[in-house]
């Protein structure tokens, strides 16, 4: 397809909605701009950011003349829109087994983790309880992930087969998420297969969030400045 709007990514550095559209915006060979939304700082909340998205949250993806939300749907559109190379397999059952995954971890996991929710936690019970209340809910998903990935017919180095799908691009932030908490996953051999295998990956390691790390992009810019 071709692109005569530029396409521009709003997101968090680490924010796991944001990565998982950075990761397939990249494996789609998309050429797109990044603007940050500081959440900690707020930015979300800003007049501007709520004109894009009136709910506050990241990311939003400005491409083909539209704005779009919600990284599930945004995934779905790059999908319909730009079909290779492809993040769904052809066969309707494991298609839906990979979105199964994706939705598992992203309307499940995620939700119960994401900030709004764990300043709830520590307003309620404490920085100790928004800790454990983490912890397990990552470990927890984490489990039931391994389940869904330990199956006789979804074989192969990614979450299905040997090419990277929609699953994958919602699984590797998760685990990212889980490693900040100190939630191990070595002991889940299908999530460990996978996790190496995006990690050996190019597109994987160029949407990492230590590539976005404000403070290293900071020091990175100061070593440059004679």
């Amino acid at each position: 397809m071709t692109m005569s709007h530029p396409v521009i990514l709003h997101d968090y550095w680490r924010s796991s909605a944001g990565y998982r559209l950075r990761i397939a915006l990249r494996l789609k060979g998309i050429v797109h701009r990044r603007l940050s939304v500081d959440l900690v700082a707020g930015d979300h909340r800003s007049p501007d950011h709520v004109a894009l998205n009136p709910q506050g949250l990241v990311p939003v993806l400005e491409i083909d003349g539209q704005v779009l939300t919600q990284s599930l749907a945004v995934l779905d559109y790059l999908e319909e829109t730009r079909p290779q190379p492809a993040l769904l397999p052809v066969d309707p059952a494991a298609r839906a087994h990979v979105r199964a995954i994706a939705q598992a971890i992203a309307c499940e996991i995620h939700p119960v983790s994401n900030l709004k929710i764990l300043q709830r936690v520590e307003a309620l019970a404490g920085s100790d309880a928004r800790a454990a209340w983490n912890r397990d809910n990552i470990a927890n998903g984490l489990t039931a992930i391994e389940a869904m990935l330990d199956h006789p017919t979804h074989t192969g180095s990614f979450c299905h087969g040997d090419t990277p799908s929609l699953a994958d691009c919602v699984l590797i932030p998760q685990l990212y998420n889980a490693t900040r908490w100190g939630v191990g996953f070595d002991h889940l051999p299908r999530i460990a297969q996978v996790a190496a295998t995006c990690a050996a990956h190019p597109d994987f390691t160029a949407a990492h969030p230590d590539n976005f790390d404000p403070s290293r992009e900071a020091r990175a810019t100061e070593e440059e400045t004679p």
